[in-house]
């Protein structure tokens, strides 16, 4: 097929388009700026266009497929619409791609790109080649955030926003956990955990849904969907080489579905123990003078939380100061009184403004300064209005960070390019 992703660097779509390119497709798309997915798409001979008018996409184009950030009224897919192409979105092209293999999807509020790494790694280290497509660069995988497996396994990361996910077609379901999110689209936590009771409901009847047995909330999507459930706490907690529990606990998901892919839990454990870790989940991207810069994707109070204590545990007593970036007005609206109080295990919390990934969806606005004096309260810790990212940085290099601290950079949005400058020295 002739294929144009448009959004093609996001990072789950980059993954698809690198895919097919490698399964012999034309593949070819669109983003808005440049990025080092949208290198390493190039140089696999993939064409990329930074021009989004709907003139790029090819005359024979026998396949559009879009990134759900694109708006309907996105000049490309109106295009696609009126030329009569063929139109997917980027999961409805991944159903497409993964329909003829044993899927084994990765679902959840929180650490979906973790458990997948984790469950991809067993699987590769244990010989049994799956293809994967994962929300996150690898180490593990040469820094891709795909692979293109010889075996029937397909081990992917399913994303709930939009029931994205219900365009799959899972053979066995690795179930993280359901806070609830999104909110832009989900009026409520019940409706956003109907979602995953829907999902469940897609296995076959004799599917199962590997999970934390003492997560209610879990076992309660199970039993409504109808599908036998598998308890991953009974299994020992692994040792990692990264730090956080809450890694251990993805990584006892991981575990579970290991042994029920057949491989012995001694060389589970041992693959485990020699995960390395992920792009943008609490990664050293260096250091300025000496203090240690990590990034993350964190973006909801109980991710935040985790990164923190996880940080806390791994350097004692040394001052952390956090830089969050809210990912959408409507997010952390929703869900403000838990995010005033996920700071606690930091010494100095710094808010450069909130990303406006889905600013035409966000219902209001964050009032910053009150923002920043709820969390100085609720987490107990010193907030300050950061203004903007350039802003920030200049506030960090010039009048905040000293010998000894640690500098945890946070958010979804472009605040990781503020880590990666902080990370140069």
């Amino acid at each position: 097929m002739n294929i144009y992703c448009a959004g093609i660097g996001g990072i789950g779509l980059s993954a698809y388009a690198a895919l097919m390119r490698l399964q012999g497709h034309e593949v070819s798309g669109s983003d808005r700026v440049e990025s080092d997915l949208l290198d390493e798409l190039r140089a696999s001979g993939v064409q990329v266009t930074l021009l989004q008018d709907g003139s790029e996409i090819p005359q024979d184009c026998d396949l559009f497929v879009y990134s759900e950030a694109l708006p309907i009224h996105h000049p490309e897919r109106m295009a696609a619409e009126r030329r009569g192409i063929r139109s997917l979105s980027y999961f409805g092209a991944l159903g497409e791609l993964s329909a003829p293999y044993d899927v084994i999807a990765v679902c959840g509020t929180h650490g979906k790109s973790s458990t997948t790494a984790m469950i991809a790694k067993t699987l590769i280290d244990a010989g049994k080649d799956p293809t994967v497509v994962v929300g996150t660069k690898l180490p593990d995988l040469g820094g891709r955030n795909y692979r293109n497996g010889k075996s029937k396994i397909f081990v992917l990361e399913a994303c709930e926003y939009r029931k994205s996910f219900h365009a799959l077609s899972p053979s066995t379901i690795v179930l993280t956990n359901v806070d609830g999110d999104h909110f832009d689209y989900y009026s409520t936590v019940r409706a956003y955990r109907e979602a995953f009771v829907e999902f469940v409901g897609r296995l076959p009847p004799s599917g199962i849904v590997v999970l934390h047995g003492e997560d209610a909330d879990a076992l309660d999507v199970a039993q409504q969907a109808g599908r036998k459930a598998v308890d991953a706490d009974l299994l020992p907690l692994p040792e990692l080489s990264i730090a956080g529990v809450h890694m251990q606990q993805n990584a006892r998901l991981a575990l579970a579905m290991a042994e029920c892919c057949g491989v012995p839990r001694e060389d589970a454990l041992r693959s485990l123990h020699g995960y390395r870790g992920a792009w943008r989940r609490m990664e050293y991207v260096g250091s300025y003078h000496d203090i240690p810069v990590i990034d993350d994707y964190g973006h909801h109070p109980r991710e935040i939380a985790a990164v923190l204590g996880a940080l806390r545990h791994q350097y004692g007593d040394r001052r952390i100061v956090c830089v969050f970036q809210p990912h959408t007005h409507d997010r952390t609206l929703k869900l403000y009184s838990d995010f005033t109080a996920a700071f606690s295990d930091a010494d100095l919390v710094i808010i450069p403004g909130v990303y406006e990934a889905r600013r035409d969806r966000d219902a209001a606005t964050v009032d910053l300064s009150e923002f920043t004096r709820g969390i100085a309260q609720a987490s107990a810790v010193d907030c300050l209005d950061g203004i903007s990212l350039d802003a920030t940085e200049e506030m960090l290099r010039t009048q905040i960070l000293k010998t000894g601290d640690v500098l945890l950079v946070m958010g979804a949005g472009d605040v990781t390019g503020l880590a990666r400058s902080m990370g140069r020295g």
